[in-house]
């Protein structure tokens, strides 16, 4: 044995291999599947001589946005799968986690009460894109909450904390 090897124990060898179960990535992303096809769909109209509709992306530039930031978490989980120590990144996973939050909140927000609607000087009503809304941004965070709590590098199971730490292990 080299001078600066350390024997492992069972124990070690069993926790070195834990990867982090991809569900509650999956999860995160057909949430943010969901939400960004929500996007598209109407989420407010009006009544009247006038009636009228808008889609997420026409109503409000931050619904868009939300959605395609969404989509750029959702290619950087699917890297993280492949190429991060333990199959995820445990900063990517809480951030993910806090945009699919941003994304309930915005879906709300427009179930309850559409803001932009003295601007626009118009009563304005929910329709199914803020509802499809709302249960993409539940799945994008609840995904994304369950795959925070697999394991990660910095997990406290691989963790020793009896013995020094050196540069060179």
């Amino acid at each position: 044995m080299a001078a600066n090897a350390r024997p492992s124990s069972g124990a070690d060898a069993l926790h070195h291999d834990d990867r982090a179960k991809p569900t509650g990535a999956y999860v995160a992303i057909a949430g943010i599947a969901l939400f960004f096809i929500a996007t598209f769909l109407d989420w407010v109209s009006t009544t009247g001589d006038q009636a009228t509709s808008a889609s997420g992306y026409e109503a409000d530039t931050v619904i868009a946005f939300t959605a395609f930031l969404g989509v750029g978490l959702a290619a950087a989980l699917l890297y993280a799968l492949q190429r991060a120590r333990r199959n995820q990144h445990r900063g990517l996973t809480l951030t993910t986690m806090a945009v699919g939050f941003a994304a309930v909140l915005l879906s709300l927000g427009y179930v309850f009460d559409a803001p932009g609607a003295f601007e626009r000087g118009a009563d304005l009503n929910t329709e199914i894109g803020a509802w499809i809304g709302l249960l993409g941004g539940l799945l994008w965070a609840a995904g994304s909450a369950l795959f925070a709590k697999e394991v990660e590098g910095d997990d406290h199971r691989t963790l020793d904390r009896s013995q020094p730490v050196h540069a060179d292990r």
